[in-house]
């Protein structure tokens, strides 16, 4: 029974990759919240437009993902991109920098009064100590909770809650409505996102249509974000 429940196993997935009477090979990308949310989501009618023959599966984490235990051909995840075991390519740079809503921002006039509001933080402690740092401004003592998601902290911030120190360019729908403010044109370097695969994994025709138009699709948006008008000092 186990080697024919296989068999049929087998069959079915080979008959799922014709459902429309046209092979198309399935892709598991796991995805960062905060990139899928702020940037890949509305990209993606294009991508599968330009690839019909890839069944694009999207799963979301917390920028936490284990490519072998969860079954996945590729993931997006932000860091430095030195993750044992995996061949990462450089996507996106992701500058953080302090957005608040539009009545925060009002009260802002220079980097020290962020002193008297709550900073709302991620799991990564030291990102405003370094932002303050570079600012030349002393670190106030953190106050604000903490959360595991920067769409989640994002939308904290928007609520009036305090400010969120964040990856601006996956947030400019909410900058462009005016539900999030950037307060201060400094932004610090914290990393970027990638695209990473195991190195044991040979790359399919489907996981390098998806590298190379998500290589594209990011240059472009670097290419736009250098060319926009610079956030107020």
């Amino acid at each position: 029974m186990p080697l024919v429940r296989e068999a049929f196993d087998r069959i079915g997935a080979t008959l799922d990759q014709f459902m429309d009477g046209r092979l198309r090979e399935a892709l598991t990308v796991g995805v960062v919240g905060t990139f899928a949310l702020g940037w890949l989501l509305p990209r993606l009618p294009a991508f599968s437009a330009a690839h019909p023959g890839v069944d694009l599966r999207v799963r979301t984490n917390n920028n936490k993902v284990d490519l072998a235990g969860e079954g996945l051909d590729c993931a997006i995840r932000f860091g430095d991109g030195a993750w044992h075991g995996v061949a990462a390519t450089p996507l996106l740079a992701a500058p953080l920098a302090p957005l608040c809503a539009p009545a925060l921002a009002a009260g802002l006039a220079r980097p020290a009064d962020l002193a008297a509001l709550p900073l709302l933080r991620s799991y990564r402690a030291e990102e405003w100590e370094r932002w303050f740092a570079a600012a030349g401004v002393p670190a106030p003592p953190l106050r604000g909770p903490v959360f595991d998601s920067s769409t989640l902290m994002a939308g904290a911030a928007a609520a009036g809650l305090g400010v969120a120190l964040l990856p601006v360019p996956m947030f400019t729908a909410e900058l462009a409505a005016e539900r999030l403010v950037q307060p201060f044109a400094l932004a610090i370097d914290a990393g970027c996102y990638w695209l990473t695969r195991l190195n044991t994994r040979p790359e399919s025709p489907a996981m390098a249509a998806f590298r190379t138009w998500l290589t594209r699709e990011t240059d472009s948006a670097e290419t736009a974000a250098m060319a926009a008008p610079a956030s107020r000092p």
